[in-house]
């Protein structure tokens, strides 16, 4: 099957009022996954569709779905299951953008919400619901949501439905609709158990694969850095720090290491919040909206918790563990890099791990280079080398202060020969100098020399004296016995007495 790039809406199908809110929001041309399962769905038929994540499969089976419904009428026609509340509430925001231009009434049935409000919002009788497989099964046990006039009901990412283990739920919810109902799947991997559904409840389905030469988006740049296990917080904060990115989603294999992770970023001063799977619904959404409106720059979430997670312009995820497997790693670059915007991957591992690397680089055929920070830089191992091997330029200040240590230097070699010249009688060139001046004053008055001498002769006894004052006053002479027994019978006295008391008898003596 094959359709022209260049189909518009509505060559598609599409009606007028989507069309209008479709251009409103900017989103001019169908994608591939969009041209080949619009038509298709619009047909009536079931379809399994398989295509990368962030690719447009949300409005690929949403307005199909939404144009079949019969607004004038109050019964439920269309159902949308989901594996997560996050994706699930994603879900119904775009729902109710599309389906409010025709009149169409949406609600969520999640986990973790209020059941009773669930139930009374019930009464206002909407058209699609949106959901988890879990909480619509409970409210179906309970008759207390009827599903027998539903035309429509589509999987999101039916491969972790069925993965998750809510099979169960999954057919209690498809055995209480009719017969009559069309059902599409939709995901990014065909996993053994999607083959087994589509043979239990589909008739004759469309099987749509959009399979591009990448499964990971070529908008994104797929790397990854080696580290310790020990390290590995401050390998993240240096790259967090260096790449300031404004937003970025990370990623955790094990729930329990959420809440450390999250106290170690946070003390580095990262503004971060995290996404667990089993948290009531209205931490979730909180959590998220804040993630959205910019408040908080990194969001720890695990695989489950993210499935389908949807943040506009997201620039960066930061695998703190490696994935499980290759298509975890597709759902997970997936968050990034969506509808052919720019991307960045990094995996921070350790050398252990790094036979990983390996398998994804060979079976998702992308390029995974490692690369290192050096020098405020993220660069290759290679780069690395060339600029280690490049010799350090001087600095500026390091050559002038060389410069003058070479100067100082070659004038104390030019002054040491002649300080070490000597005269016939092993005398020095200075010593003979001052002698010769020493010789040239001879030749003056006596009487000249002898006031000289008498002024030298008076300088040096003011000094002498001086220098006895001095020594004396610096030297006092020792106490006796009886003087320090005095003494000692006078500190005893005045210890403790008060300050006026000490005063007097110091005026005393």
């Amino acid at each position: 099957m094959s359709i022209s790039n260049e189909k518009t809406w509505l060559q598609l199908g599409i009606s007028d009022p989507l069309n209008h809110a479709l251009l409103q929001a900017e989103i001019v041309t169908p994608t591939k996954v969009q041209e080949l399962t619009i038509p298709v769905l619009l047909a009536g038929k079931d379809v399994s569709a398989r295509s990368q994540t962030g690719t447009g499969k949300t409005i690929a089976f949403l307005l199909p779905l939404l144009q079949a419904i019969d607004p004038a009428s109050s019964a439920i026609q269309g159902v949308i299951l989901a594996p997560t509340q996050e994706l699930a509430m994603q879900l119904v925001r775009v729902a109710e953008a599309y389906g409010e231009p025709l009149g169409i009434k949406v609600q969520q049935l999640i986990g973790g919400a209020a059941l009773k409000r669930q139930i009374e919002k019930l009464k206002l009788r909407p058209q699609l619901i949106i959901g988890t497989p879990g909480r619509i099964a409970e409210l179906v046990k309970a008759r207390k949501l009827k599903l027998s006039e539903v035309k429509s009901v589509v999987i999101d990412e039916a491969d972790q439905v069925f993965q998750l283990g809510s099979t169960k739920d999954l057919e209690e919810v498809l055995f209480s609709m009719g017969r009559e109902r069309q059902i599409a799947f939709f995901s990014a991997t065909y996993p053994d158990q999607m083959a087994r559904f589509e043979q239990r409840w589909m008739r004759e389905p469309e099987r749509i694969i959009v399979a591009p030469e990448h499964r990971v988006s070529e908008t994104i740049d797929n790397i990854y850095i080696v580290s310790e296990r020990r390290d590995k917080t401050d390998t993240a904060r240096r790259l967090l720090r260096l790449l300031k990115p404004k937003q970025a989603l990370l990623f955790l294999n094990d729930t329990d290491q959420v809440a450390n992770w999250e106290s170690k970023l946070r003390y580095e001063g990262f503004l971060v919040e995290s996404l667990y799977g089993d948290a009531d619904k209205q931490r979730r959404s909180a959590t998220l909206a804040r993630f959205r409106e910019g408040r908080c720059h990194l969001l720890l979430a695990t695989d489950v918790a993210a499935r389908g997670l949807d943040i506009e312009s997201l620039p960066l995820v930061l695998q703190l563990e490696p994935a499980i497997d290759a298509d975890h790693y597709v759902h997970r670059a997936g968050r990034t890099g969506r509808m052919g915007r720019l991307g960045t991957v990094i995996s921070i591992v350790m050398p252990q791990e790094l036979f990983i690397m390996k398998k994804f680089r060979n079976q998702l055929g992308i390029d995974l280079k490692e690369y290192v920070m050096y020098k405020g830089r993220l660069i290759t191992p290679e780069q690395m080398q060339e600029e280690m091997r490049k010799p350090a330029a001087p600095n500026r200040t390091s050559k002038a202060a060389a410069s003058q240590a070479a100067e100082k230097s070659s004038g104390i070699a030019r002054s040491r020969p002649a300080e070490q010249a000597s005269n016939r009688d092993g005398r020095s060139t200075a010593a003979a100098d001052y002698e010769a001046s020493s010789k040239r004053a001879g030749a003056k008055s006596g009487a000249g020399k002898a006031a000289v001498s008498s002024s030298k002769s008076s300088k040096g006894d003011k000094r002498a004296d001086s220098s006895y004052k001095t020594s004396s006053q610096s030297a006092p002479k020792p106490l006796t016995k009886a003087q320090q027994k005095e003494k000692k019978k006078k500190e005893g006295k005045n210890k403790g007495a008060p300050k006026w008391l000490k005063e007097k008898r110091q005026s005393n003596t």
